[in-house]
């Protein structure tokens, strides 16, 4: 089953990752390893809760305001 990541740098250094589909959540010091870690708590996750494919979710950007 094939399944979006979103990774994004953490503040105190490491990265995130996310996954949309489930909500699933993790980090890790490397990008591999924040995905690693993400593979592993997703599977986790849908021994317990099963995905409903009926649809995927829409990855899109959007721009708010600066504030100074």
């Amino acid at each position: 089953m094939e399944l979006a990541a979103i990774i994004t740098s953490a503040m105190e250094g490491g990265y995130i990752a996310f996954n949309p589909d489930t909500g699933t959540t993790t980090q890790g010091e490397t990008v591999e390893e924040a995905l690693d870690n993400l593979k592993e708590a997703t599977e986790l996750y849908l021994e317990e809760f099963p995905l409903d494919r009926t649809s995927r979710p829409i990855l899109t950007t959007f721009q708010v305001a600066n504030h100074a």
